[in-house]
């Protein structure tokens, strides 16, 4: 079992309202989480760990995390190392709860892997794979619920087409990038599953994990690259400091050639839990149309998607 992180903020674990004979889930990650949600309707309570701006990658778990794990009937965890500090917990709590790691219910040729033979945690990037969590999802809950298993069943299915939906409009928007701008950098390497899917090549500054440093070479490789390629543009994320996307601006300024901030997308977490951005689709959403528009494409049915959820539940509105 892979099992990991710091909390970035103090802010404690976000919990749905308690209610009798609803099965009581934690879930790692808010991409995880809200999928949960989805998938189990008025027959869920979720406690999701790790909110907004919390990098996995560091994450600690608490008195609290633990807690909510022996008070719960299922937990789902990503695996392959994203929790990282927090893979020792679920490892010795497994003895007690049933825990699953959903990233390793997805077919083993459809992992990425860098350099040293480490799995890429990050396979939410690709829309279409991570409906594949679905039904893994909707299996535990009927194992719990059997009787509400053709409701499970049913919300697992629109919700896959709706992704699948948001997936073919995720690539069909990267392509209206200029092809040589089709170059995605950004803090850490959690976009190679996003290049795969939507045709954009991928570089990261730091590693898979945020524990990894970012070293000079690299900083000046993808200088270099910026500055050879007049990239118009690079990208922060939520859930790490920008101060290694700064050194990349600085040295591209003294080569020359200005390059901006394109916008803030979301890694390993998503947005606030009262935003759009704060679901998996939301996020993904997000990052689609701030990729396309940033670096010279056109996004038009992705933000029109997005504003509809500005002003409307997000439930329904890719229908």
């Amino acid at each position: 079992m892979d099992v990991g992180c710091s909390r970035k903020d103090s802010s404690k674990p976000l919990i749905d309202e308690p209610e009798n004979n609803k099965i009581r889930i934690v879930a790692t990650v808010g991409m995880i989480a809200d999928l949960v949600r989805e998938v189990g309707g008025e027959h869920v309570q979720v406690t999701q760990l790790m909110g907004s701006g919390v990098d996995p990658h560091l994450y600690k778990p608490n008195r609290d995390d633990i807690q909510s794990i022996l008070d719960s009937d299922l937990v789902f965890f990503a695996g392959h190392h994203l929790e990282g500090k927090m893979s020792a917990t679920l490892e010795k709590l497994g003895d007690q709860k049933k825990v699953v790691g959903l990233s390793e219910q997805l077919k083993k040729e459809s992992l990425l892997q860098d350099e040293d033979k480490q799995v890429d945690p990050h396979l939410w990037m690709d829309i279409a794979l991570w409906t594949g969590i679905l039904a893994p999802i909707a299996k535990e809950l009927k194992n719990i619920k059997p009787e509400n298993a053709a409701e499970f069943e049913k919300n697992s299915d629109e919700v896959g087409q709706k992704l699948v939906k948001l997936h073919e409009l995720g690539r069909q928007a990267i392509q209206t990038i200029p092809e040589d701008q089709r170059i995605l950098i950004t803090s850490h390497d959690a976009f190679q599953y996003f290049g795969r899917a939507y045709g954009i090549e991928v570089y990261g500054i730091q590693g898979l994990s945020t524990e990894s440093e970012a070293g000079l070479q690299r900083i000046n490789d993808l200088v270099d690259l910026i500055t050879t390629k007049q990239i118009a543009a690079i990208f922060i994320e939520s859930s790490v400091p920008k101060k290694n996307i700064d050194s990349l601006i600085e040295g591209a300024n003294a080569k020359g050639h200005t390059v901006k901030i394109g916008g803030e997308l979301y890694s390993d977490a998503m947005g606030e839990a009262s935003s759009f951005e704060g679901t998996y689709r939301g996020m993904m959403t997000h990052n689609l149309i701030t990729v396309t528009q940033a670096l010279g494409g056109q996004a038009e049915e992705l933000a029109t998607l997005q504003n509809m959820n500005d002003t409307a539940s997000y439930h329904g509105a890719y229908e």
